[in-house]
């Protein structure tokens, strides 16, 4: 059941020039499974007149945490990179759909960027159920890496850099990771890379689901902002999303 909360910010911490890790605590956080987002009303910022929906990262349900991984965007995100410690931040949550989780099986995590985010929300709650997954994580440097020691505790870690600053050079799509067999392939990103994705896992027979970033509105199905085309027809991605199976998707080529 989607809730209206105020959060009270236990830190923000800055991790690269333009991405930001929110810590915030109450004692309504309802239960958030992977692949949900939440709806940040953003105060102070005058340009800034809708909520900014943004991916979980992390839950911590027993002591009342949630973790939102950030990056700076725009004037609703550079409000949210300046609170500090004591403020409140009034959220609406847990938005959208969630992940599959299979109950065995090689499953591979692939995130672009802050598409991290929601990738490590499922690598952790995969973790809790046995399961052994592998993630993908493709940046445009080694200065945008970001929480490695914490993502290798739950899951098999490798990287990307387009500048072949760490890990192998390129893109996701041409690690050396994917010449391995997987039986579900999980990605959040740029459109690009989770296409390339679903065409890679097309190919290969692979169950495979995306996390959309489309732009949103009002989180709820009422703007239709959000709406994307799949194989039955237009659907909301804050509603009836953000996550969708491949096969649901016109990406085929």
């Amino acid at each position: 059941m989607k809730k209206i909360v105020d959060f009270v910010v236990k830190e923000n911490k800055l991790l690269t020039d333009n991405m930001f890790l929110l810590t915030l605590q109450s004692n309504e956080l309802p239960t958030i499974l992977p692949g949900q987002f939440v709806n940040v009303k953003i105060e102070d910022s005058p340009t800034t007149f809708l909520r900014r929906p943004i991916s979980v990262y992390d839950v911590d349900e027993t002591n009342g945490l949630l973790y939102l991984l950030i990056k700076i965007a725009g004037a609703g995100t550079l409000r949210l990179s300046k609170l500090k410690q004591g403020e409140k931040l009034n959220i609406i949550l847990p938005l959208g759909n969630s992940f599959f989780i299979p109950s065995n099986g090689h499953c591979l995590l692939i995130g672009g960027g802050v598409g991290i985010a929601p990738m490590f929300h499922l690598a952790k709650k995969m973790t809790s159920l046995g399961l052994n997954p592998t993630l993908l994580i493709g940046t445009r440097s080694k200065k945008e890496i970001v929480q490695q020691e914490i993502l290798s505790q739950y899951a098999e870690l490798y990287y990307t850099t387009e500048d072949g600053s760490y890990g192998e050079k390129g893109y996701p799509t041409q690690h050396s990771i994917l010449q391995q067999k997987f039986d579900y392939v999980y990605s959040c990103g740029p459109e690009v890379m989770m296409k390339a994705i679903a065409n890679y896992a097309y190919k290969n027979d692979i169950s495979c689901e995306v996390s959309l970033e489309n732009m949103m509105a009002c989180g709820i199905g009422a703007c239709l902002c959000c709406v994307t085309e799949t194989q039955q027809g237009h659907k909301c991605v804050c509603t009836e999303g953000p996550v969708f199976n491949i096969k649901d998707l016109k990406w085929q080529n």
